[in-house]
């Protein structure tokens, strides 16, 4: 029974992420133990010679602390995933006992029995069973929360949303895939609209590969305008590539100095951790994995690497870190079940006029800070969200209003603060832009 292969399979992906859980928490807890008995044997040693606490050393402690919180959290979020599968275990149990119900002493109706009356199909518990299921996996109707004056010019909705998959397969990297979707609907795509996905994609590549030099000759390329956005994405590529000429041995420790001149354009924004870097060369011939230091090895240097430079190269060539298409799809599962709701109770109620403006949602749904992309000014007057014809004024006693609010306050040719006292002329409102 398919049913039964179903909760087969989430019962062995549930083993296995026990598994493979166990196994990453009992390494991830030795390897935490070590690291704080290391630092703890380092300021005993330091009590015991009597010598202040070097910065150094507070440097690192500050980084065990950071440590231990990060693992913890980890720790913590895979736990409760594995809470999540276990769920889902027992959601296909229950699916599975639906419809072996009528072996557990339902009877299957006779032919015929049922055919004409709901009240008849009601008591059928068969009847009853499969109407649950059914409310349980499938989704009801879903087109009819929004008005269908949304779909006019179809022709141009479609051509708008496959423009949108092909953009973000472009930044999946997933460029045959987007090849293949425009050469089928017909879609024409410029170069100059590729070019940056390509360019992106082939740097992260070779970061994924750990090879720094296509973002490094990236990053000098652009150096200016990284500098304007405050990006620190260049000198985290050159202390990257120096960690790994650390971890060739002392063999690599010339090549290293001679590379650490590249630090000395960063040296007043990142004094304390080029510090650091150059002071982990005593320990080069002792071996950096045994050092205090042995934190600039980690692996997790090379994900963050490529997380900067998505962002900073998005920032720089005006583009967005995730594409619409994902960012709709997220806010879409957020307004999607308070839309339904909202839909049911205008039809209950008979007051389909209240939604009628295919730009406008009836409520305002809160779709968190992540979603966040510009201020928001609302009138303080009409308390009403401020747009394009009808932009913020800024008075001359310095308060912020609406435009239409403006208008309305306009007697005799003077207008009065709604806020203070001063009497102005209308028409020295300045429109303010966030």
């Amino acid at each position: 029974m398919e049913q039964c292969a179903c909760v087969e399979r989430e019962l062995d992906k549930v083993l296995q992420k026990f598994l493979t859980y166990g196994q990453h928490c009992e390494q991830s807890l030795e390897e935490l133990l070590h690291y704080v008995g290391q630092l703890r044997a380092e300021l005993a040693s330091a009590a015991l010679q009597g010598t202040p606490l070097s910065a150094t050393l507070s440097l690192v402690m500050s980084q065990c602390c950071r440590k231990i919180k990060d693992t913890v959290q980890k720790l913590a979020s895979d736990h409760k995933d594995i809470h999540s599968s276990v769920s889902r275990v027992g959601k296909a149990i229950d699916r599975v006992s639906m419809w072996l119900a009528p072996g557990l002493g339902w009877e299957y109706p006779e032919a015929g029995m049922y055919k004409d009356s709901k009240e008849s199909q009601q008591e059928c518990p068969h009847h009853q069973a499969l109407s649950l299921l059914l409310c349980q996996n499938f989704d009801s109707e879903i087109c009819g929360v929004v008005s269908d004056a949304v779909w006019d010019a179809r022709d141009q909705q479609q051509q708008i949303l496959q423009m949108a998959i092909v953009e973000h397969l472009y930044q999946q990297g997933m460029l045959s895939v987007a090849e293949e979707l425009c050469q089928e609907s017909t879609l024409n795509v410029d170069l100059d609209f590729k070019q940056p996905f390509l360019e992106l994609n082939r740097i992260l590549e070779a970061l994924h590969e750990q090879d720094l030099g296509p973002a490094l000759e990236w990053a000098v390329s652009h150096r200016q305008r990284l500098l304007e956005l405050n990006s620190s994405l260049e000198f985290k590529l050159h202390r990257l590539h120096f960690i790994r000429l650390l971890a060739g041995g002392p063999e690599k420790q010339l090549e290293a100095l001679s590379y650490a001149r590249h630090f000395q354009p960063f040296a007043r924004l990142h004094q304390r951790e080029i510090q650091v870097m150059m002071g982990s060369l005593v320990y080069l011939r002792l071996g950096l994995e045994k050092s205090p230091y042995c934190h600039l090895l980690d692996n997790s240097h090379w994900a963050e690497i490529c997380e900067t430079f998505t962002r900073d190269a998005c920032s720089l060539l005006g583009l967005s870190v995730e594409s619409p298409l994902s960012v709709s799809f997220a806010s879409g599962c957020v307004a999607l079940p308070v839309l339904m709701n909202i839909k049911a109770v205008i039809e209950q109620r008979q007051c389909t006029g209240v939604w009628s403006h295919k730009d406008e949602l009836p409520i305002e749904i809160e779709l968190g800070m992540k979603c966040w992309y510009h201020s928001v000014f609302a009138c303080p007057i009409l308390r009403q969200q401020t747009s394009d014809s009808n932009p913020p004024i800024k008075l001359i006693c310095g308060h912020v209003i609406s435009r239409d609010a403006l208008n309305k306050l306009i007697n005799g040719g003077k207008l009065k603060c709604p806020y203070c006292p001063m009497e102005q002329n209308p028409a020295d409102g300045k429109r303010i832009i966030f």
